[in-house]
């Protein structure tokens, strides 16, 4: 710190204490004593002055060094309130507790995003090995027979991990993408059907729609929703039977399928569970059910599961702007 920057920084304190000897000085005067003694004591007070700018300098000086010093040896800069000495003085100490607390809140940003970047970077290594799968069936369909019913299913079953993907990828900014506006349930989810008749029919699963209503959403999320419950269906419960009903501002969707053991009900919407079924499959991300859980939270619709291990799992999903 350059001086002159320091005597800046003081210029509210020196114009008082310039006052205040003019002030002394008048005083002294009117009191009789003579000008030389005026002199001698402005001058005392102004060597005092300086003295203690001079002690001050140097003790802010060294300060900023130290806490120079301690910023180049820091590697990540957001750490430096956890590390900087706590001050004596009251008001740098409330500097000093202020500091502390963006650096903390600066530390549990960068964890979160740490953590978001690593479970980001595991998904995308899972869905690699996951996507090889319908790529390698491709080419084997391909270099065979080249069946285009066969072909096809494998396409979509690509497509549907690449659909994953792009979501998560897009789920940090889901609420620009959004468009609510009013929907009919029904054609959402005889799309849903349609779109994954090709990956139901080859699982051997038979399903049936009943009920609509409609309601003020963004179709398109809904849509991937259902698809990606069905997808479930397909992978998990082959050869089951779905039912996909909409009432009361309600869509359940009700397996009669091999369901998810009790203590694993509460957890199959975390990010990267993939659970005793998922395991073995031995193939899946365990992201579905979590990006479904995300996509709820953002419209406001309630979901919940159900489930009893050998006889069926009911996922619900309830509109609360219906």
């Amino acid at each position: 710190m350059k001086m002159r920057e320091f005597i800046s920084s003081k210029a509210v304190t020196l114009c008082f204490l310039g006052i205040g000897m003019v002030l002394a000085g008048i005083l002294l005067k009117v009191a009789g004593n003579s000008w030389q003694m005026v002199f001698m004591t402005g001058l005392l007070a102004l060597l005092l002055i300086l003295c203690w700018l001079a002690v001050s300098y140097v003790q802010e000086s060294s300060k900023l060094k130290r806490l120079e010093k301690i910023i180049d040896q820091l590697e990540e800069k957001y750490l430096l309130g956890e590390v900087v000495p706590e001050p004596a003085g009251g008001t740098e100490r409330r500097y000093f507790e202020i500091m502390k607390t963006i650096s903390r809140s600066a530390i549990g940003a960068v964890e979160d995003a740490r953590r978001e970047q690593e479970g980001y970077q595991d998904y995308v290594e899972n869905w690699i090995h996951e996507i090889k799968t319908p790529l390698t069936a491709c080419s084997l369909i391909l270099d065979n027979d080249a069946d285009v019913r066969k072909l096809r299913r494998e396409l979509k079953r690509a497509d549907n991990l690449t659909e994953n993907i792009l979501y998560y990828a897009r789920m940090r900014t889901a609420e620009k993408d959004l468009q609510i506006r009013q929907v009919q349930i029904s054609e959402i989810m005889e799309e849903a059907v349609k779109s994954q008749m090709e990956l139901l029919i080859a699982a051997g699963v038979s399903i049936e729609t009943h009920g609509d209503f409609k309601v003020h959403t963004d179709g398109k999320s809904v849509l991937f929703i259902l698809k990606q419950l069905l997808i479930n269906c397909g992978k998990y419960c082959p050869g089951c039977h779905v039912k996909m009903t909409a009432k009361e501002g309600i869509v359940t969707v009700e397996d009669n399928g091999i369901g998810i053991p009790s203590h694993e009900v509460g957890r199959v919407t975390d990010r990267g569970f993939s659970g005793t079924n998922g395991r073995a499959l031995g193939k899946s991300t365990g992201m579905g059910l979590y990006i479904v859980k995300e996509l709820c939270n953002r419209l406001d619709i309630r979901l919940s599961i159900d489930s009893e291990r050998g006889k069926y799992t009911r996922i619900s999903l309830r509109f609360r702007a219906h």
